[in-house]
C-alpha cells in the first residue's frame, strides 16, 4: 500500500513562496504519475500540475502557469511543488495523488492513493 505524505504548507503573504514536497512510504513514488490538487472551503478540487513516473515536463492548470513548478527528486522518491507570487486565491487545502495509471490533472482524475493534505493560506 502506497501511503503518501505532504509537507511544507503554511501561512505565506502574498506575493511569497512555498515549497511543498510529496514523500511516500510503501513504495517508490518513482514508479507513479504523480498529480498535485488542492481545494479551497466551498469550492471544488482543482488539478494543480501533474506529472508522469517516467519525469518528463510537468503539465500545469492555467492559473498557476509561470508560477508553480513541479519536479521530481528520484533519488529521494520525493515530488515537490514550488510555488511562486503566491495569492489570496490559491489560498487551499494542497494534496499529492499517485496512481500507477495515467489520469492527468483534471479535479475529479481518479488517483488510488491520495495524501492526508498540507494547508496552504496566502494572507497579509
Amino acid at each position: 500500500q502506497l501511503q503518501l505524505v505532504e509537507s511544507g504548507g503554511g501561512l505565506v503573504q502574498p506575493g511569497g513562496s512555498l515549497r511543498l514536497s510529496c514523500a511516500a512510504s510503501g513504495y517508490s513514488l518513482n514508479l507513479y504519475n504523480v498529480g498535485w490538487f488542492r481545494q479551497a472551503p466551498g469550492k471544488e478540487r482543482e488539478g494543480v500540475s501533474c506529472i508522469r513516473s517516467g519525469g518528463g515536463n510537468a503539465d500545469y492548470a492555467d492559473s498557476v502557469k509561470g508560477r508553480f513548478t513541479m519536479s521530481r527528486d528520484s533519488a529521494k522518491a520525493t515530488v515537490y511543488l514550488q510555488m511562486n507570487n503566491l495569492q489570496s486565491e490559491d489560498t487551499a487545502v494542497y494534496y499529492c495523488a499517485a496512481d500507477s495509471r495515467l489520469h492527468g490533472c483534471s479535479g475529479y482524475a481518479p488517483y488510488d492513493y491520495w495524501g492526508q493534505g498540507t494547508p496552504v493560506t496566502v494572507s497579509s
